[in-house]
């Protein structure tokens, strides 16, 4: 019912909760804007609040009518098959936390179904329907990394709406020029036009791109305004040069290792290494070859009691007593580490301040061997092969900063044949090789090997050491996992099971197998899911509790294996 009273002012910023205030203290003690003492007051209350809410609910302050926006663009790609964009809206509904956070049953977790459905529709250069675009832009808003594959699969319909709502904002920052199309890669003059007065996301845009067509245009492009970039600018930029990164590019990081930004020098310093053809790689050899040798320690027994039991000279030559013991020196790596970190080392990338709780010459030291190309070694010692060298003892305690240099070197310079003398064989007591010192480290040196001998060694280290620390290693592996890696998870979980302990303890390893396993396992899983008998150690319940992770993984197989078979279907 509407009422006439006064006229009540207009609300002002806060006037909600102002009226909320009013109406609850009474307006006895605190009368509405405008409105004094009397029985008018609640009436004035009343309207007041009617009209708040009106505005509420329009969400937008009265103000003159604007200029309809331009249509969406079309979006050429071809649209979703009707079963695939039933199962899209179904992942969209589903939002994490939902299930309150306690047991999960049996249910497959949807959340984390959505980014593997999104990578398999993008790869298939689907359209998602125009009525899905909300909520495939409001669960991009709610999960970063469901970000790059969600806005690439919802397209530039889905940049046209995120210019109507503040709240999708985010959209026209994270997609790199806001949706804007990039110049055709021939046009010169319109490439220099962007270049020179695009934005910045446009201008990153527009420069990984022709990266990764014409590696040497880009970077003659960037060199035009070079010296007139903003300093947080020349990183990002740079840093684009990673992409197609080779010989041609090394004047340019050679000039850019004379940069104002001391940020700006390191990352040209660390491309430089990356080239193991460098000038500045072959400085950094020079410097870490002076660290670094080999020393032939002298044998615990001397010459006077070899001869003493009838040695030859001969024989002492060899090595060898009559009494058939060795005294074969032992080649050992001995460690002179810098004592000083001088201008030429700090302008070729070496940060001179160390961490707290290093010490500066081990800190210097370590990034001389980084910065080296791993080639230096077999050259400074002896012609040993990569293997041959980090099986080499090491002096005074510094194998683990030598070992821990080559690793990251190794990552750096992508050398597969030092990742694997680095990392050992998978089966060696506490499956540490020489140099892995972590499991980050083993991590990074599984990423240089292609991805069928990272799955075999994955899967040796899991048959050898089971399930307790491989986590951080099965996130490397390719997906959907090797048939070997796949059965040794599976095969390590079974043993769990078998040894009475929850399986609370590998849920990590359970949720990345339902993300990871190839679905045509789901039938190898059948014989685990029956409760099996309890040993009599065992934990109360926990053959339930597994039977029913097993049930919630073949469930998930399955649910894959059908959002598959629904993407594929014309």
């Amino acid at each position: 019912m509407t009422r006439t009273s006064a006229p009540v002012d207009a609300p002002a910023t806060g006037a909600w909760e102002g009226l909320v205030t009013t109406a609850l203290l009474g307006t006895d003690r605190r009368t509405p804007p405008g409105t004094g003492p009397g029985p008018e007051a609640p009436v004035a209350l009343l309207d007041a609040a009617a009209v708040e809410t009106v505005r509420r609910r329009a969400g937008l302050r009265p103000a003159r009518a604007a200029e309809r926006p331009q249509p969406a663009p079309e979006d050429p790609r071809p649209p979703l098959p009707q079963a695939a964009a039933r199962r899209l809206a179904i992942l969209l509904a589903d939002r994490p936390g939902a299930s309150g956070g306690g047991r999960r049953g049996t249910a497959p977790d949807l959340t984390e179904l959505l980014p593997q459905w999104l990578a398999a529709a993008n790869a298939r250069g689907f359209a998602p329907p125009p009525q899905l675009l909300p909520a495939l832009l409001d669960a991009a808003r709610g999960r970063t990394d469901l970000r790059p594959a969600a806005l690439g699969f919802a397209g530039p319909r889905a940049l046209w709406l995120a210019r109507l709502n503040p709240d999708w904002r985010f959209a026209l920052r994270s997609t790199p020029g806001g949706g804007a199309a990039l110049p055709h890669l021939d046009d010169d003059d319109s490439i220099r036009q962007l270049w020179q007065e695009g934005l910045f996301a446009e201008r990153v845009a527009l420069l990984s791109a022709l990266r990764s067509r014409d590696p040497a245009t880009a970077r003659e492009l960037l060199a035009t305004t070079w010296a007139t970039e903003r300093a947080e600018d020349r990183l990002m930029f740079l840093d684009s040069l990673r992409t197609g990164l080779g010989p041609d590019d090394e004047p340019f990081l050679e000039q850019a290792l004379a940069d104002r930004s001391r940020n700006v020098r390191a990352t040209a310093a660390e491309l430089l290494s990356a080239l193991p053809g460098s000038a500045l790689a072959a400085r950094m050899a020079v410097r870490a070859e002076v660290c670094v040798a080999i020393d032939h320690m002298q044998p615990t027994q001397s010459t006077q009691p070899a001869q003493a039991a009838g040695a030859t000279p001969a024989s002492i030559a060899t090595g060898v007593t009559q009494a058939g013991e060795s005294t074969m020196a032992t080649p050992t790596i001995t460690v002179e580490a810098p004592h000083e970190c001088d201008p030429g080392m700090e302008r070729d990338g070496v940060v001179a301040k160390a961490p707290a709780g290093r010490g500066e010459r081990s800190w210097w030291f370590g990034q001389l061997v980084e910065a080296a190309p791993l080639g230096t070694w077999s050259r400074r010692l002896g012609g040993r092969t990569p293997r041959e060298i980090v099986a080499l003892p090491v002096t005074d305690d510094w194998q683990g900063e030598l070992h821990a240099a080559w690793c990251r070197a190794a990552v750096r310079q992508r050398d597969a044949e030092w990742s694997r003398a680095l990392l050992g064989e998978p089966s060696a007591p506490e499956a540490g090789g020489p140099g892995a010192v972590s499991l980050a480290e083993r991590a990074k040196l599984l990423g240089t090997l292609g991805a069928a001998e990272r799955a075999e060694w994955v899967a040796g280290f899991i048959a050898t050491h089971g399930l307790s620390e491989a986590f951080q290693l099965l996130g490397v592996c390719a997906v959907p996992w090797a048939p070997p890696l796949g059965r040794a998870v599976v095969d390590a979980l079974n043993i769990a099971r078998d040894a009475g302990s929850y399986p609370w303890s590998f849920s990590g390893v359970m949720g990345l197998a339902e993300r990871c396993l190839d679905p045509s396992e789901a039938g190898r899983l059948d014989a685990l899911l029956a409760v099996p008998d309890e040993p009599e150690n065992a934990s109360p319940g926990a053959g339930g509790y597994w039977a029913e992770a097993f049930q919630r993984l073949v469930t998930t197989l399955r649910l894959r294996a059908a959002m598959t078979e629904e993407l594929n279907t014309s």
